[in-house]
């Protein structure tokens, strides 16, 4: 049951956005993924923030839509009004009365700064509150009115300040935190690596990072056998904090180095050992798989003919054949390839410590779970259409589901 002064202490901290709750990510992202016009929307947001200057909510709602039409400059801008006016943020009510209240703590940057959790709890009556940190800012006083408090900071070069912040202010929190901060700050993908390194049934090759300087010198006669153990070619490479394979390439020889830094502008990477991780069939297959507290479930497997692959890239949406064998693979999941990495994942959980995480994998030809990389901050939705991937439903609601029932079993309830 709901503490009784949720409602008083809670309505206080918002301010005055009882007459225009936030729009909120999953909605805006819903209408943009089905390619919406948001243009009319924004414009009324504009409107909005005319004729009431103090309106947060509908910063916040227009930095979203800025973001999602890859604005980032405006995005930023008006996120950054919005918080200077405002810290906690109230989504759209719930017809029912809600079983649980979550506050999610949030850090100011782009969409994939933070956990789009909203996402995650379609179709619940779980009631969740934004609250926006600042570095240097004190934690809300009324956390004890909350039954859940959920860090959504992802790890980042830039949040980890936030994050060490957090994770002193929280240490003596009067409600339970997931995702605890600490734990959060082991996801880059050099302390990843170093948390499962001797892990059976797990192979995360070492990532290390370089200056530019420190990368150029890799054209060099034994250079590399200092930071890496192989200490051989191909690598790959990709520049710090860039995503979805902006950036990163493979270098088959030394030699290869310096036209690659030619094409880059960046000043730190990460490099790391390449493994060949084809089927007999000649495809790569990159499995994207959702932990809660340590059970295994698929978000989608992506089949591209080149190693690189994300799911934007690999020709799911136009392929009938691979979508076939992904509605399988989801379909067996539980008895193939979660049934076959059980141990591995459990492992990851007592290793890793997050109560929510999410894997990037594929397997090895002898039998390894090859992990790409690991993250607390990645989108899962169910936005896909469902007459083009009929199967992704059932499978996201599964997910959605297990998500929340781990929610209300950490708060007792």
């Amino acid at each position: 049951m709901l503490r009784q002064s949720v409602n008083k202490t809670v309505n206080q901290t918002v301010n005055q956005t009882a007459k225009h709750p936030l729009i909120g990510l999953a909605a805006l992202a819903a209408q943009a993924f089905k390619g919406d016009d948001l243009t009319p929307l924004a414009g009324q947001l504009i409107e909005r923030i005319r004729t009431q200057p103090d309106d947060a909510a509908a910063r916040m709602d227009l930095a979203t839509i800025h973001f999602l039409s890859h604005n980032p400059e405006l995005a930023i801008q008006m996120q950054t009004e919005a918080i200077a006016l405002q810290a906690r943020y109230r989504l759209s009510s719930s017809p029912v009365e809600p079983e649980l209240r979550l506050l999610a703590l949030m850090g100011p940057g782009g969409l994939m700064d933070n956990l789009p959790l909203e996402f995650l709890l379609e179709g619940s009556a779980i009631a969740m509150d934004l609250h926006y940190m600042q570095p240097g800012a004190s934690l809300p006083l009324d956390l004890g009115d909350y039954d859940l408090l959920f860090v959504a900071v992802g790890e980042s070069d830039d949040n980890r300040p936030l994050l060490q912040q957090l994770a002193q202010q929280l240490h003596d929190c009067p409600v339970p935190v997931l995702n605890r901060p600490e734990y959060v700050m082991r996801t880059t993908r050099e302390g990843a690596a170093t948390a499962l390194q001797g892990v059976a049934g797990i192979e995360m090759p070492m990532s290390v990072r370089l200056d530019r300087a420190e990368l150029e010198r890799l054209s060099q006669p034994d250079e590399l056998a200092q930071y890496l153990p192989e200490g051989d070619f191909p690598i790959i490479v990709r520049p710090v904090e860039s995503h979805a394979g902006h950036g990163l390439m493979r270098l088959d020889q030394r030699a290869d180095t310096d036209a690659y830094l030619a094409d880059q502008q960046e000043s730190l990477f990460y490099i790391s050992r390449f493994v060949n991780y084809s089927s007999d069939d000649g495809q790569f297959r990159k499995y994207r798989v959702v932990l809660t507290e340590g059970e295994p479930y698929l978000c989608h497997l992506a089949i591209s003919s080149h190693w690189i692959v994300h799911y934007l890239n690999a020709d799911m949406t136009g392929n009938a054949e691979k979508c076939a064998e992904e509605a399988d693979c989801m379909a067996g999941f539980d008895h193939g390839f979660g049934a076959r990495y059980a141990r591995a994942f459990a492992d990851m959980y007592e290793g890793l410590g997050l109560e929510y995480l999410i894997i990037d994998c594929a397997e090895t030809d002898d039998g390894r779970l090859l992990v790409f990389e690991v993250d607390t901050s990645a989108i899962v939705h169910a936005m896909d259409p469902i007459e083009t991937f009929p199967y992704k439903q059932p499978q996201m609601r599964k997910i959605f589901a297990a998500f929340q029932s781990m929610l209300m079993r950490r708060a007792g309830m």
